[in-house]
């Protein structure tokens, strides 16, 4: 994909932002950010646009991104050596917040590490607590939830159609998880990516770790498309890394 430095950087930012404030975002906001004139970015943004990696709704002024727009970002994420994606981790604008999720985390699952469902369950708390999505993970063939009323408090599914495909989706997860789930150790599924709910608008980021119950065990959060990927993917790949590690 032909993109610059500085497309890569405003497409990050429109990313990051919409994820913050859940709703589009302007070329003033940006101007403001890369201290360059309006006009800059909206010329920016209309190259965005024309690669598919954002998108301008019908009632707004301002760009959100596309699945493609998320795709490219998360692949950038995962694409960073282990140490470097620390970093970039570190250095993002809630570090304190993720330095605490991890160790939240890690903490709160030791203290349980006696009890192998125990342990998973507190995981699974934690992340929901944490990234404010809903938390999902297999223990033996029994799927433990939490968090549905995360999911339902997120503008995205506000309307009685998106209710109607989450509620779809959340019935197929299991089946999905015990049948076909993948063996990669780490997967995210973007929006329209999502193998058991594509017009949900939902993303599902899942971790496979082995455990006493299975060999191939899952922990991760479904949430909006609209989401912190650079926060929640790594809280998820650590937690079913350090799962795996203590079990």
């Amino acid at each position: 994909m032909n993109i610059t430095p500085r497309q890569t950087q405003i497409l990050v930012a429109i990313i990051e932002q919409y994820a913050e404030v859940a709703s589009p975002v302007g070329s003033v906001t940006l101007a403001k950010l890369f201290e360059v004139s309006s006009a800059t970015i909206r010329s920016e943004m209309a190259k965005l646009e024309d690669l598919g990696l954002i998108t301008q709704p019908h009632t707004s002024a301002g760009r959100i991104p596309t699945d493609k727009g998320y795709r490219f970002y998360v692949n950038r994420l995962t694409a960073q050596s282990e140490s470097e994606d620390e970093q970039i981790l570190l250095n993002a604008n809630n570090s304190k917040d993720n330095l605490r999720g991890f160790r939240a985390i890690s903490s709160r699952v030791a203290a349980q590490n006696d009890r192998a469902d125990h342990a998973i369950r507190s995981a699974v708390d934690s992340l929901v607590e944490i990234t404010g999505n809903l938390g999902i993970a297999t223990i033996g063939d029994q799927l433990y939830m939490n968090g549905i009323y995360n999911l339902f408090s997120q503008p995205e599914f506000e309307s009685g159609e998106a209710v109607q495909s989450i509620a779809q989706l959340l019935d197929n997860l299991e089946p999905w998880l015990r049948e076909v789930a993948p063996n990669e150790p780490l997967n995210v599924y973007i929006g329209s990516e999502n193998p058991i709910g594509k017009s949900s608008g939902a993303s599902l980021i899942i971790s496979k770790f082995e455990s006493p119950f299975s060999e191939n065990s899952y922990i991760g959060v479904l949430g909006p498309t609209r989401q912190n990927y650079g926060k929640v993917v790594r809280l998820v790949q650590k937690t079913g890394e350090f799962l795996e590690e203590i079990l």
